[in-house]
């Protein structure tokens, strides 16, 4: 088979001292390992030199999606703990979830705040489908939002071992994120500070999209073959401004795997809302971002696949094992690359 589809070939050896357990501050110190394509150079810079490498004529799309607090800790009614994740609502005011603990249909989740859940499905994937209460009264998606945040932790990704803080709350969020929606932060716009986001507002043309992140990202792909791979749906929103920069021919920089997903699935479907589940790779590489801006990614993961099908199987592992020789730090709180 073809190296380029096998799932194996996307591994890579990461020391465990470089997975990021926390941001660098200022959350702009982080470094940026920059790769032109054009040239064949490779730079170390630090994240807030970020636009003496952009060129002039370039637009900027970003993920104005917000983390919720999307992680409850809760009991059923025999007394049990359980923790449950929200991933996405659902058209009928129902919500797909994951649930640590056993539960079966019909199952009571009881959560602080009179917040209540009834589990009325258990899905082949793994995840739950459930319906909230308060109070015996069916809960709206902004009321539920309201409440997770009062009594919700930030769901930080499975590979940071230690529990949430207040930290975490201004940490794993970029500071334009505005939408309500995601259960994981689009890392690379994690970086970005106020002052480095007004130059990018002065310098470039630009707009903001939204693809709510869901736990999907944090999948690994499991089969041999990696075009067999179930990708994750999520949702997202192209508004006009954003449309308008995505039709122009003009080069374009996506901040995030989200943004260059999102994108390329409006060049292939035209679709400006609805669930995105495209699954870039070397047989299927982009054909609208020109440019990309973002984290390290886990190993055999889409991400990972995401970012060969810009540069490459060969050079995406050459480039992480450079990552990993210069002691660059990796995954949500980790440092850059950029690819011109």
């Amino acid at each position: 088979m073809d190296k380029l589809l096998l799932q194996s070939s996307y591994d890579y050896t990461l020391p465990s001292e470089l997975i990021a357990t926390a941001p660098v501050f200022p959350r702009n110190h982080a470094r940026l390992l920059v790769y032109n394509r054009t040239s064949g150079t490779l730079t170390h810079a630090r994240f807030d030199s970020l636009f003496s490498f952009l060129p002039s004529e370039c637009n900027i799309l970003l993920n104005n999606t917000k983390v919720i607090k999307a992680r409850l800790f809760g009991t059923k009614q025999s007394g049990g703990k359980i923790e449950l994740l929200l991933n996405s609502p659902l058209p009928n005011g129902a919500y797909r979830v994951y649930v640590r603990g056993k539960v079966t249909s019909g199952t009571q989740l009881f959560f602080q705040n009179g917040l209540e859940a009834c589990v009325e499905e258990l899905c082949e994937d793994g995840t739950r489908i459930v319906r909230f209460t308060c109070k015996e009264m069916p809960v709206s998606l902004p009321t539920l939002y309201g409440i997770l945040e009062e009594i919700g932790h930030i769901p930080l990704p499975p590979y940071i071992k230690r529990e949430d803080n207040q930290e975490d709350n201004h940490n794993y969020q970029s500071v334009f994120a505005s939408v309500q929606g995601a259960v994981a932060a689009p890392t690379a716009s994690l970086h970005f500070t106020q002052e480095m986001l007004k130059t990018l507002q002065k310098r470039h043309k630009n707009a903001t999209l939204t693809l709510h992140v869901g736990a999907g990202t944090f999948k690994p792909v499991e089969v041999l073959d990696i075009r067999d791979h179930v990708m994750h749906e999520e949702q997202f929103h192209i508004p006009q401004e954003a449309k308008t920069l995505i039709d122009t021919p003009t080069p374009l920089l996506a901040v995030g795997t989200t943004v260059t997903r999102t994108v390329e699935y409006y060049a292939r479907t035209k679709k400006l809302h609805g669930a995105c589940d495209l699954f870039l790779h070397p047989h299927n590489p982009p054909v609208r971002v020109t440019h990309l801006l973002t984290n390290f990614h886990l190993p055999k993961s889409t991400l990972l696949m995401l970012v060969a099908s810009f540069v490459g199987l060969e050079k995406t592992l050459e480039l992480y094992k450079e990552a990993v020789k210069e002691g660059y730090r990796f995954f949500s709180y980790g440092d850059a690359m950029l690819i011109l």
